[in-house]
């Protein structure tokens, strides 16, 4: 924590999605978020955000702002909720990396080269028709990498259609959000022929996921099973996944390498742009070629919202997404009157 005062300002805000955003437990009609700005005594601005995770049973909006005016008030006084914690962490290597005139990226590995990010499509939960239009229209701006939402019932059908529709040579993914329970072998099982990259949390909890990798070819990736480095660690030693994908606002700061005890790759939890953007300067600091060469990170959601609270627009260009090679910190400039609309 700084030792300097900080001027600080905690800014609740929330984005209206174009169409609710359905998933295999529960659906949004807007995001609720928390912007952090602080400024430092020779007017350095820098940014941080953090993301609810309320629908995940995670703390609520108004515990996550309670603990940053906490913080605010005292820096020493570290917030114990997850989203509280990402975007102090956010905000303070901001404000670093602004310092030494250095893009984010930079500051956190100044060996790292920067890349374009590959990008999945996020396909929320609909029937197999609308989740085809939505596949097709996401391909149509040269996404290959395809993310379905998809509970024990739609599951293979889901699948099969996007596969019908767009060919065999995109890339499907799916999320389960831990829902297959018990179906989940016989799930993974006829979605073997359809040809799937990789399946995220269909069960949760360690051991259901290791038992369930030894039962099947299909690469399974662990989500709210694992949130730290401990975790990560002992989901290698049981053997539960292939890899771990890392949504900053639920690890509480930018380590996204968990420990390098798996491979880990990013995901959005429909961040506004200072979180999508850190995610992306943190991509930079991870082996491009785990758990995949080509590995496609999901972090191009800003698309689904209405408002956009970057002055340059949406973050991603088609199916990249690319960090400012430029320039200081996070590179992101905030749209204020956006902003204002958008507080809550």
């Amino acid at each position: 924590m700084p030792a300097e005062a900080l001027s600080v300002e905690v800014i609740p805000f929330a984005l209206s999605f174009r169409r609710p955003y359905v998933t295999a437990t529960g659906t949004l009609t807007r995001r609720e978020s928390v912007l952090l700005r602080i400024r430092d005594g020779n007017g350095i601005t820098a940014l941080g955000e953090g993301v609810p995770m309320s629908l995940r049973g995670g703390d609520a909006l108004a515990t996550v702002v309670g603990q940053l005016r906490a913080w605010a008030d005292d820096p020493a006084r570290l917030p114990t909720a997850a989203p509280a914690r990402c975007a102090v962490g956010i905000a303070l290597a901001d404000l670093e990396a602004k310092r030494e005139g250095v893009p984010l990226w930079r500051h956190l590995d100044p060996t790292a080269t920067p890349r374009t990010v590959h990008c999945n499509a996020t396909i929320t939960a609909g029937d197999a028709g609308d989740v085809v239009a939505q596949c097709e229209e996401w391909a149509a701006d040269g996404f290959e990498v395809f993310k379905l939402k998809a509970g024990p019932d739609e599951a293979v059908e889901l699948a099969s259609a996007v596969r019908s529709a767009l060919g065999p040579d995109v890339r499907i993914r799916l999320d389960a959000n831990g829902t297959w329970g018990e179906l989940a072998p016989a799930i993974l099982e006829r979605l073997e022929p359809v040809g799937i990259e990789l399946v995220e949390e269909p069960v949760t909890g360690l051991d259901a996921l290791a038992s369930l990798r030894a039962r099947t070819g299909i690469p399974l990736v662990a989500d709210e099973s694992v949130n730290d480095a401990s975790q990560a660690a002992e989901a290698l030693r049981k053997g539960s996944c292939d890899a771990v994908t890392v949504k900053l606002t639920k690890i509480g700061g930018l380590d996204a390498d968990l420990g390098r005890h798996l491979p880990t790759y990013l995901s959005s939890a429909l961040d506004g742009p200072v979180g999508i953007a850190a995610a992306a300067h943190v991509v930079q600091t991870l082996d491009p070629e785990l758990p995949w060469p080509g590995m496609a990170h999901g972090l191009a959601t800003e698309r689904l919202f209405v408002e956009s609270l970057s002055a340059a627009g949406p973050l991603t260009r088609q199916s990249g997404l690319d960090p400012p090679a430029d320039g200081h910190g996070l590179g992101v400039e905030l749209d204020e009157e956006v902003l204002s609309a958008c507080r809550i």
